[in-house]
Formats: C-alpha cells, sequence, structure tokens
C-alpha cells in the first residue's frame, strides 16, 4: 500500500473517532420567567423556563429564586424537582406564589394598562450532569420582562 494512501485511512479513521466520542461540555443552566398567569384569588401560577446549555442530560434537583417586579420584592420561588433535560434542551417547572401586596399590585396595573411588567430573578439552580457525580449550585441573576397577552385576561409571558 502506498505511504499516502495508509495515511489518508489514518488520518480519517482518527476523525471518525473523534467524531464519535465527542466532547463532554458542562455548561451553567439558566432560569427565566416564560410565563405569570394571576388567579381570581390573586396568587400567581409561574411557569419557569429551566434551561440546559450542556452538551450532556442534566439533573435539576432544586431551584430557589428571590423574584421580584418593578423594583420590589414580591416572594420566593423555592422547589424541589426531579426534572432531567437534555443536552442543549429546556423544559418548564410550573410553581405557585402568593405574593407580596407590592407585587399584586404591580401586576394588576400592568395588566389593567397593557404595560410591560419588569421582573428579576435571583438565586440558585441546584443540578448535575444526570450520569454522575453529585450536584452543585449555579447561581442566576435575570432581568426581563413580561407583557400582557391579548385576549388571554390575567396572563402576561
Amino acid at each position: 500500500m502506498k505511504p499516502w494512501k495508509l495515511l489518508t485511512i489514518l488520518l480519517i479513521a482518527s476523525f471518525l473517532t473523534a467524531c464519535a466520542t465527542g466532547q463532554r461540555r458542562v455548561s451553567e443552566p439558566t432560569a427565566s420567567l416564560q410565563q405569570l398567569s394571576v388567579g381570581a384569588d390573586g396568587n400567581w401560577s409561574l411557569d419557569l423556563r429551566l434551561q440546559n446549555y450542556s452538551s450532556i442530560p442534566m439533573r435539576f434537583e432544586s431551584i430557589r429564586f428571590a423574584l421580584s417586579v418593578g423594583g420590589e420584592a414580591v416572594g420566593t420561588l423555592e422547589a424541589a424537582t426531579t426534572l432531567t433535560i437534555g443536552p442543549e434542551s429546556a423544559d418548564i417547572l410550573n410553581l405557585r406564589l402568593a405574593p407580596s401586596a407590592e407585587g399584586r399590585l404591580h401586576a394588576a396595573d400592568a395588566l389593567a394598562s397593557g404595560r410591560s411588567l419588569n421582573y428579576r430573578i435571583d438565586g440558585t439552580i441546584r443540578a448535575a450532569p444526570d450520569d454522575r457525580g453529585s450536584a452543585r449550585d449555579y447561581t442566576v441573576r435575570r432581568d426581563s420582562t413580561l407583557s400582557p397577552v391579548p385576549g388571554l385576561p390575567g396572563v402576561m409571558r
């Protein structure tokens, strides 16, 4: 066999081996509010979007966030979970919250006037690679806005 053919075969084989094994990348997960629904009793149902940016599945064990809207602290979002999210994917965690009086006023005002509602979540996500090891805490701080959804009273996205 000619040396250049042997070299070509070896290069192709090593390339295919490298592609097959792939790199395991563990990236910090993040979270955001996807939806806030105000109930008739004034309590909120929140859809928290958990995003896994890792190249492997991640096991989410718990979340704890201080939530503020319009610059006012409204409550704490806290939950234990057994949610596993695939590589570079997201899933939704539904949470209930009895917000502070100030939070209720801010949400009611935004809904009544059709304006956006600024929010901040600040806290931790406890997660681990699904196939190994113990979990660790990832710090998350997110500032964003939710806007009223036309045709869905009491709902902001």
